[in-house]
């Protein structure tokens, strides 16, 4: 895939005083929302994504009735999703969990490579969480306590799933993220988002989140296994991982991130090619077709029956209720679904077309 620079295309042709007035023609025609964006700087070695969520976000969180501290939570895990996903080959999939001690128990997101060229990524969320043990005097990763941070790589059938796994680092779930990536990945990695409820100027109101990610382009041969390593709880870090130039690459590109506030990252005021332009004019951003986004459960009947399909007929007894039924819920999207019993388990006795299944 040939990127398009920024820089090139743009002010070779305009010159400075038509740069954003340019860009906002264009961008004009282009909606940002629900998409991921991937650019590269390549004198730094360094490429990147960033990520705008909006309608995607809120059909996420309106599948179930959190409470603000978890919202949040389950909102910062959804970008990091998107933003992680978005390498994912057609019909990959990526998961991403954490799971901790604390009030909340788990968070749970699901990245669906798109179907084909053109086609949109699928993202869904959950969080399962004890509601006594949430503390309101904390903030929102506090409430997770001691755990793990974990990515999961399904290529299709046939193939072995890939998994690693870190644990609960540093003061957030995108400090978790870079940890695992320092750490099990071997990549220096930098996020920086923004998310929330917001109110626009039209009076519509909804869920909005933007981030954007940085990795260093992996170095030939590179292996590194220094004595002490500097992250937190004694994981790798960036800078164990980078010398010489590409240490200093590295830190000016965080330096230039460290400039960008949250309103920039969520917009919709400024464009994600604007964005790169004022963050890293210098280093002429390279931009790739942009990935759209949207919400998708892969739930279904076939699938419920499929999870219980290892079950024993007196399994499912236990499972059936007072009115001889078998139901089940998704976690994902709220779906519920209600089985005759003597249909399900690999002792089932009764032809599956006599089974009259409800979603």
């Amino acid at each position: 895939m040939i990127g398009v620079c920024l820089d090139v295309l743009i002010w070779t042709s305009y010159g400075k005083a038509n740069l954003w007035k340019e860009i906002m023609t264009r961008s004009a025609k282009i909606s940002w929302d629900d998409t991921v964006l991937p650019f590269q700087l390549d004198v730094l070695d360094i490429r990147g994504r960033v990520a705008r969520l909006d309608g995607v976000l809120d059909q996420v969180l309106s599948q179930h009735d959190y409470p603000p501290v978890v919202e949040a939570l389950v909102a910062e895990m959804a970008v990091l999703t998107a933003l992680i996903g978005q390498t994912m080959k057609l019909r990959w999939k990526l998961s991403l969990q954490v799971r901790g001690s604390g009030g909340v128990r788990l968070i749970a997101t699901d990245y669906y490579g798109p179907t084909g060229d053109g086609k949109p990524a699928r993202i869904r969320a959950y969080a399962n969480y004890n509601a006594e043990a949430l503390d309101a005097d904390s903030g929102g990763f506090e409430q997770i306590g001691n755990g793990y941070f974990a990515i999961l790589i399904d290529q299709g059938q046939d193939m072995t799933p890939y998994q690693g796994i870190t644990p609960i680092a540093g003061t957030s779930l995108s400090s978790c993220a870079e940890a695992y990536f320092a750490q099990s990945e071997q990549i220096p990695t930098r996020f920086s988002l923004a998310f929330g409820h917001s109110q626009e100027s039209d009076g519509k109101s909804g869920w909005r989140a933007g981030g954007v990610m940085l990795q260093h382009m992996p170095l030939a041969g590179a292996h590194v296994t220094p004595d002490e390593p500097t992250g937190e709880d004694g994981l790798l870090s960036a800078a164990d991982l980078l010398d010489g130039n590409a240490n200093e690459n590295w830190n000016r590109a965080n330096l230039l991130l460290d400039t960008v506030d949250q309103l920039e990252l969520v917009g919709p005021s400024i464009e994600p090619t604007q964005l790169l332009l004022r963050l890293f004019h210098d280093e002429g951003p390279r931009v790739f077709n942009i990935q759209p986004v949207t919400f998708g459960c892969t739930c279904s009947d076939d699938r419920v029956r499929q999870s219980l399909s290892i079950y024993s007929a007196k399994d499912i007894r236990h499972m059936t209720t007072d009115d001889n039924q078998v139901t089940a819920d998704c976690q994902f999207c709220g779906a519920h679904y209600t089985f005759n019993p003597e249909t399900l388990g690999f002792e089932a006795k009764t032809p599956l077309e006599n089974d009259p299944a409800t979603s």
